[in-house]
């Protein structure tokens, strides 16, 4: 693991048409968030859920960019049913998974910039990353999520499920699929997320981004 800024074949991987790819991951239960809505005038709509615990999803999105081009998203789902011995969030498995198909979507190399997770910064992640020359993995400093356009992606979805109740959680699978396959062709909204945090991918030299490659990098 290096510090610093990016170097060696680093660097060659940036400057030939990689994609720089910000991720992060989120948890929806059946339980949905609180939204605004209209009413009758001085009685408060009411939703009703249940309260057993169905289950939950865990989902990493993974939004990428290069300029010139339209922002993509990719993204992998997990279901826990609570089953005993059953893990209960996304493995190394599952992240490699994303970033290999992304790669393959997109043809590219790839630069991986997220948080510090346990998981993002395991022995087995790093060996996982080393054993992919397309892949590069840049880790945000210790509490950055102005700096991660994925978050904006969390608020944006989990507002479109407010006061939405699923009864199953295969009915809940099937609304966050269908929320975040069709962000897949909102490529002005996705490019927004990115416009929210301040950074901007046609100008490396902005001040902004210093504070994400300050951060360590690990091939």
């Amino acid at each position: 693991m290096a510090g610093g800024d990016l170097a060696g074949g680093k660097t060659l991987r940036a400057a030939t048409g990689a994609f720089i790819c910000f991720e992060d991951e989120a948890g929806v239960t059946g339980r949905p968030p609180k939204g605004r809505t209209w009413g009758r005038r001085g009685i408060t709509p009411r939703v009703k859920v249940s309260g057993r615990s169905r289950g939950r999803l865990s989902v990493a999105g993974l939004l990428c960019f290069r300029p010139g081009l339209p922002a993509r998203l990719c993204y992998r789902l997990r279901r826990h049913t609570g089953r005993k011995g059953e893990r209960r969030s996304l493995g190394e498995a599952d992240y490699i998974r994303l970033l290999d198909g992304a790669h393959q979507l997109l043809k590219a190399p790839l630069i991986v910039v997220w948080d510090r997770l346990n998981t993002h910064i395991s022995k087995t992640m790093k060996a996982l990353v080393a054993e992919r020359d397309w892949l590069t993995v840049v880790l945000l400093p210790g509490y950055a999520p102005d700096l991660n356009p994925v978050e904006g992606l969390w608020a944006h979805i989990k507002r479109s499920l407010a006061n939405l109740a699923a009864r199953t959680l295969n009915e809940l699978e099937t609304l966050l699929r269908r929320r975040l396959k069709a962000l897949q062709y909102r490529h002005g909204i996705l490019g927004g997320f990115l416009a929210g945090t301040g950074l901007a991918r046609d100008r490396p030299d902005r001040p902004q981004y210093a504070e994400v490659s300050n951060a360590c990098v690990y091939a």
